[in-house]
């Protein structure tokens, strides 16, 4: 599984940014595709993540602001950040596991893309 991250960089904090996954390599079709965030030195969030038949699932402190999607049709899976605030800052990674409503392990990860919210 290839995962291939992109569409992160600056914007203005109260402004809004996708980024986008582009995944690959699935040999099953039942599989999720996650999102998650990092600063350096704090520990990995979760964000959100969604299932290969489209179920979504988002951490509770991540509801209202990002919303996850899918293409299949470009195997390409969206997180939609609005409202962006400074502390929003990070790398931000997709990551992919099989499995069913993605109770999965993420096994693979892609390179991340970084975010950076302005005040």
């Amino acid at each position: 599984v290839q995962l291939v991250e992109s569409g992160g960089g600056l914007v203005q904090a109260g402004g809004s940014l996708r980024v986008s996954c582009a995944a690959s390599g699935f040999t099953s079709e039942n599989y999720g595709i996650g999102w998650f965030r990092q600063v350096p030195g704090k520990e990995r969030e979760g964000i959100s993540c969604i299932s290969s038949d489209g179920r979504s699932y988002y951490a509770d402190s991540m509801k209202g602001r990002f919303t996850i999607s899918s293409d299949n049709a470009k195997n390409t899976v969206y997180l939609q950040m609005n409202s962006l605030k400074p502390e929003d800052t990070a790398v931000y990674y997709c990551a992919a596991g099989y499995g069913l409503a993605c109770n999965i392990d993420y096994d693979y990860w892609g390179q991340g893309t970084q975010v950076t919210v302005s005040s």
